[in-house]
């Protein structure tokens, strides 16, 4: 496993692969998504967040994943024509990746280890599981499905300040 989180690449929504070390220095919020999930209109609390702190250091990245439910079962082309119409995103997006099992990808395995769930358990149980990240790649905390991008912005803005 990676030692460091600026050490894992990644692939963006056009496929355009890069390192996690562009965003040293910022706060991160890693979410993995889906355009077909109960908790997709969170979608608009992550842009929101993104909007209102982006210029004082957040970054939210969004990860398309089609592990629970198939509730992401289209293209890269069709989920960022959907979040950009539907809830106007402009952060990050991502080519869609596993989080569970032994095709995950290492961010989320990085993630994992380093922020367990409930219980220590490594697994993600569903669709915007979201990570919070310090400006040092540091992993601060895991948020479960059912926690809104709302409730985390005291924690954003603690590691803001």
């Amino acid at each position: 496993m990676m030692s460091s989180l600026y050490e894992i690449d990644v692939s963006d929504i056009e496929g355009k692969r890069y390192s996690l070390n562009e965003y040293r220095g910022r706060v991160l919020l890693i979410v993995n998504t889906a355009s077909e999930c109960g908790f997709t209109p969170q979608y608009a609390g992550l842009q929101a967040l993104h909007q209102k702190y982006h210029e004082k250091g957040l970054v939210v990245l969004g990860f398309p994943c089609d592990q629970f439910g198939h509730q992401e079962p289209g293209p890269e082309v069709e989920i960022k024509h959907f979040c950009e119409k539907n809830y106007g995103v402009t952060f990050p997006m991502h080519e869609k990746v596993y989080v569970n099992g032994d095709q995950a990808h290492p961010l989320f395995e990085f993630l994992k280890v380093k922020a367990p769930g409930l219980m220590g358990s490594k697994a993600i149980k569903w669709n915007f599981t979201k990570f919070l990240v310090d400006a040092e790649g540091q992993v601060k905390k895991r948020y479960a499905s059912t926690t809104t991008p709302n409730d985390i912005e005291s924690d954003i803005q603690a590691l803001l300040n």
